[in-house]
């Protein structure tokens, strides 16, 4: 499933100084989650960036896609953990590993708000950790928090302490 979000693009001053893109930021999520995935997309319908989003059912759906040659990579691969078939712990590890999909900013998406689900996927590279939030309004404002960050700036400061995303 694929849906593409567009708004007239005019580079304002505000833009320019957020450094906003003026081409969509490409976003792939990885759930098995039917509900999940419907509340992930209606909300980026309502976010006023323009964004292009895929949607994958599970990890071997993923790490076919991300390896598929000739298909854009995503600048941020929101990623479930508890998914059937290949888990999204078993997709980071592999993502890591691999040269050309290593620096991909990835957002942990899980119901889990478990101690050792955090850390396992801070130490194993995840570039921020959100828990998946029941209200539509708080799940806006994260995904637009999220899709607004400069990644590739980002990594470098990375820390336990800003990991779990919050509002």
């Amino acid at each position: 499933m694929e849906f593409k979000v567009k708004f007239p693009i005019t580079q304002s001053k505000t833009d320019k100084i957020l450094n906003m893109p003026t081409e969509p930021i490409h976003i792939l999520l990885a759930d098995d989650d039917e509900d999940d995935r419907l509340f992930f997309k209606e909300a980026f319908e309502e976010i006023k960036i323009n964004t292009n989003v895929k949607i994958v059912n599970d990890g071997v759906e993923l790490m076919n896609h991300l390896t598929r040659e000739g298909n854009q990579l995503p600048h941020i691969l929101f990623l479930d953990l508890n998914m059937p078939r290949k888990t999204g712990i078993d997709c980071l590890l592999e993502i890591k590993r691999l040269a050309h999909l290593k620096d991909i900013a990835i957002a942990i998406y899980s119901t889990s708000s478990s101690e050792k689900d955090i850390e396992e996927t801070f130490i194993k590279g995840a570039n921020v950790y959100i828990k998946k939030p029941s209200d539509f309004n708080t799940l806006k404002k994260i995904l637009e928090q999220v899709i607004t960050v400069n990644w590739q700036y980002q990594t470098s400061g990375l820390n336990r302490d800003n990991y779990l995303l919050s509002l």
